[in-house]
């Protein structure tokens, strides 16, 4: 990876640290998800209203969950709730689909999938809170991850010891409807198909990659890449607006991005080495060839998939420990006379539980 490039910090503000956000407990580390968008307006589908905006986290080895707010231009966050869980592993608001409020799924170390609603307080003035709407046991193994069916109508949860669960989500209820072992060890990526929702891929410490066909029950294997990541497979996520693109992200330091055409056998085009196990990966919210993805030792680094190779076009290295948590900004924001999504980024990291909001350079 090429040099740290400078970027604008974009924290300010009454903080231990002017330039970020910590937690109060120096001995539990930070959780290794981000959520950042737009609050919904009343009555509003999540992401469609501009700031204030909220940046959701959690801590992977402790029993809470973090809500903040803020304003642009930023000029601090302003923690507006805790939430007692336990330990978290993984969260993800809902797309737009049935629900009119968006939910905010957590993936926890109880082996339970729970689902929380911004609730207003009783000043208004005071903003939103989350509340938990309902939860479920749905294995006596950790839930390591968690993802929205696009039409927001079930979840489906990677497992620590290998299997995959299916969750109805009905008028704010929860029923397994399937559950099955995908994998030999934990499961650490399962992603919904965007365009074609019957599919699901996974991926896992056995250094699979998989793809299921859900209107079976249990469901059928579509396909099992076993060949190319050398190390687990950490993270997976589909282009927002090219159905048959797909991204992997693993232990062993590649980015790669496959051709997903032929559903039996997806042809992996290229990679690329980003330095340190690639956690997760974002989609810019509006630029679909740019994502953001978290390096764990290598900080976090914006990727341009347009042209023939994909290239880093710059990285943010600000951090102190394992880089885990990345989301863009989903809400739109007025600057210069038009409106614009994903200006910010959110980025936490694990030991130092460091919580950053900063803009790319290139977006500025």
């Amino acid at each position: 990876m090429g040099p740290q490039t400078r970027l604008r910090n974009m924290h300010a503000g009454p903080v231990p640290n002017p330039r970020d956000e910590r937690l109060t407990n120096p001995s539990l580390p930070f959780s290794a998800t981000a959520n950042f968008a737009g609050d919904p307006p009343p009555f509003g589908r999540y992401g469609e209203a501009p700031l204030p905006a909220t940046v959701v986290a959690g801590q992977a080895a402790s029993s809470r969950c973090f809500r903040w707010t803020l304003r642009y231009p930023v000029v601090g966050l302003e923690l507006l709730c805790r939430v007692s869980t336990v330990g978290v592993f993984d969260i993800k608001w809902s797309p737009s689909g049935e629900s009119m409020h968006p939910l905010l799924a957590q993936a926890d170390a109880d082996g339970c999938i729970g689902l929380y609603n911004l609730s207003k307080t009783e000043t208004e003035n005071e903003g939103s809170i989350l509340k938990e709407v309902c939860s479920e046991k749905v294995s006596s193994s950790m839930c390591l991850c968690v993802d929205w069916k696009p039409s927001a109508c079930s979840v489906c949860l990677g497992i620590s010891d290998g299997s995959v669960c299916m969750v109805t989500v009905r008028e704010a209820q929860l029923q397994i409807s399937q559950s099955w072992l995908g994998h030999d060890y934990e499961v650490w990526a399962t992603s919904f198909d965007v365009h074609r929702p019957n599919l699901l891929y996974t991926g896992s410490d056995d250094c699979c990659f998989n793809c299921w066909d859900l209107r079976a029950s249990p469901s059928e294997i579509v396909f099992r890449n076993a060949k190319s990541h050398q190390m687990g497979v950490c993270c997976i996520t589909q282009n927002p607006t090219n159905t048959n693109m797909l991204l992997t992200g693993s232990y062993d330091e590649f980015l790669r991005v496959w051709d997903v055409r032929s559903t039996s056998k997806p042809v992996h085009e290229k990679s690329l080495c980003l330095g340190g196990g690639v956690w997760r990966i974002k989609y810019h919210p509006s630029i679909s060839s740019f994502i953001l993805a978290a390096c764990m030792h290598n900080g976090f680094a914006v990727v341009s998939t347009e042209e023939e190779d994909v290239r880093v076009v710059e990285t943010y290295c600000k951090h102190e420990s394992l880089a885990y948590g990345a989301d863009w900004q989903k809400g739109e924001i007025s600057t210069q006379g038009m409106l614009r999504k994903g200006l910010l980024v959110a980025t936490c990291s694990f030991y130092d539980r460091l919580l950053r909001i900063w803009q790319p350079e290139f977006l500025s």
